[in-house]
């Protein structure tokens, strides 16, 4: 797990992670930055998760915390009606990880996705596998 440069399995860590860079970055059109939930290496339970399990999530994960979002980003357009549903900063989304091209940003690891390809929203990142 050599390229997991910080944790992410909490809201706090994710925004703590890349608060150095998060005024640096401006996301354009429809876009949405979120960084991704890597599960911690031990459970809740006490049981230590291999390194391979945890770098699993880095590709695989498909829940992430909201941290940027495009000007253009849920508003209505000729081919795409939101009805009314929007998500904002620090919110869990659900997504598919082909749709999302991953990045790091300053040591965290993220993607970035179009509104349109948000599947919905959720309280606890730990709800989806």
């Amino acid at each position: 797990m050599a390229d997991r440069m910080k944790p992410q399995s909490t809201a706090e860590e994710i925004f703590d992670g890349i608060a150095e860079a998060i005024d640096g970055i401006e996301v354009f059109h429809n876009q949405l930055l979120v960084g991704v939930y890597i599960r911690p290496n031990i459970t809740s339970g006490g049981i230590h998760l291999p390194d391979q399990t945890i770098d699993e999530d880095k590709w695989q994960g498909k829940v992430g915390m909201v941290l940027k979002k495009g000007p253009l980003a849920f508003k209505n357009d000729a081919r795409n009606d939101f009805g009314g549903q929007n998500v904002d900063i620090g919110q869990w989304v659900m997504f598919r990880v082909s749709e999302a091209p991953s990045i790091s940003v300053n040591g965290v690891h993220c993607r970035l996705l179009e509104d349109i390809h948000v599947r919905g929203v959720i309280s606890s990142p730990s709800y989806i596998w």
